[in-house]
């Protein structure tokens, strides 16, 4: 029944396909009259829509002109008309949806229809890539058809300084990760003066493999964190006393549910070793914890499987590819757990100072859209 629904009435995507049809014809009747255009001309039609748009025009007004305007301009500049599907794209972008575009269908060159027009607003347009490489490339590649039109472009990577992050977004489009994006954000909530802040508004993100970073990785988050104040010897005392007390005796292993509970005696031998009363007293429950953690190395994490010792630092083996995760450590103090345990150095443990997920970050935008091979 759905089958022959669909042969009826079309599909979803085929229905809006087929509303912004007509759009697509009009900017293609433009071609010759925009080849007719000298460059100067061209130029001038960004002062040309900027003019209209602040006598009241909306972008959709000048959605048809403009994207032909890029279109005849990618090509004197680049060498790349935007064909049909692409056009169809870049229209899907504008209006804040996803488009799904196949490797080889120009999802680059996509993207400077939809950050053009929305650019002509100079309220920002971020495109978000997914590594530095393809930030910079884009930037450099792209940008000339937008600096060709009087826009101009930036690009946020890894290791640049504060000063050029902030001319970057104070571009009218920009290009970078969506990591930089993200800790940028986070940064500016931790900044104290107003002159530290180097995002303005979130107004118009257009995500590269969209799916990958708001599905894939929608929860991961991005943490910001600092080193706490806990003495790192107090690690190496519990160690101490987590290998004197006896499996079954003073604790029991539970390796399905990753979890080790200390009995009553282990509790009172423990209570003795550490030279405390109650070690369940509320002031002493970092202790217990401290005790668990020792426990939890001890017992479940198990060298060569669940980490390795490599150039005196414990670093954590992906439990589902078996590649060595550098940089990443176990939170909560299990990290220098294992350290006392392997007797390493033990590197202070980290407090979370400020944190966002992708999902939750990219919804601060006014507007969103993002392509993909794999949208349906």
């Amino acid at each position: 029944m759905a089958g022959l629904m669909e042969k009826i009435f079309g599909s979803y995507s085929s229905r809006e396909l087929k509303k912004i049809t007509p759009l697509v014809n009009q900017i293609m009747s433009l071609d010759s009259h925009m080849q007719a255009f000298t460059d100067q001309e061209l130029k001038d039609k960004t002062i040309e829509f900027k003019d209209r748009l602040a006598k009241g025009e909306t972008l959709d007004d000048i959605l048809v002109e403009a994207f032909a305007v890029v279109r005849e301009v990618s090509y004197r500049v680049l060498g790349m008309k935007h064909f049909e599907v692409q056009l169809y794209g870049g229209i899907i972008l504008h209006h804040g949806r996803i488009s799904e575009m196949k490797t080889g269908e120009g999802k680059t060159l996509v993207a400077t229809l939809p950050a053009y027009l929305n650019g002509l607003t100079a309220r920002g347009v971020h495109i978000v890539t997914v590594n530095d490489y393809l930030a910079k490339r884009d930037k450099e590649w792209m940008g000339k058809v937008y600096e060709f039109l009087g826009l101009s472009v930036g690009c946020i990577v890894h290791g640049i300084s504060n000063s050029e992050r902030k001319a970057a977004y104070n571009a009218d489009i920009t290009y970078g990760t969506n990591n930089e994006f993200g800790f940028d954000y986070l940064r500016d909530n931790m900044a104290i003066a107003q002159e530290e802040l180097v995002q303005r508004e979130r107004n118009f993100a257009i995500v590269d493999e969209v799916d990958s970073i708001l599905i894939d990785e929608a929860r991961t988050p991005l943490i910001i964190s600092g080193q706490a104040d806990i003495s790192t010897d107090l690690y190496s005392r519990f160690t101490r006393v987590g290998n004197r007390l006896k499996k079954e005796e003073d604790y029991t292993v539970d390796e399905k549910a990753n979890s080790v509970v200390v009995t009553e005696e282990g509790v009172a031998k423990a209570e003795r070793m550490l030279g405390v009363e109650n070690l369940y007293a509320p002031e002493n429950t970092n202790l217990i914890h401290h005790l668990n953690q020792a426990l939890k190395a001890k017992e479940l994490m198990k060298r060569d499987r669940d980490y390795v010792v490599k150039d005196g630092q414990v670093i954590i083996v992906d439990e589902f590819t078996g590649r060595l995760m550098f940089g990443r450590r176990y939170s909560e103090g299990l990290h220098q757990a294992i350290e006392a345990k392997e007797n390493v150095k033990i590197e202070r443990e980290s407090q979370t100072l400020a944190t966002i997920t992708f999902q939750n970050y990219f919804r601060l935008y006014d507007k969103l859209s993002g392509m993909t091979g794999t949208a349906e």
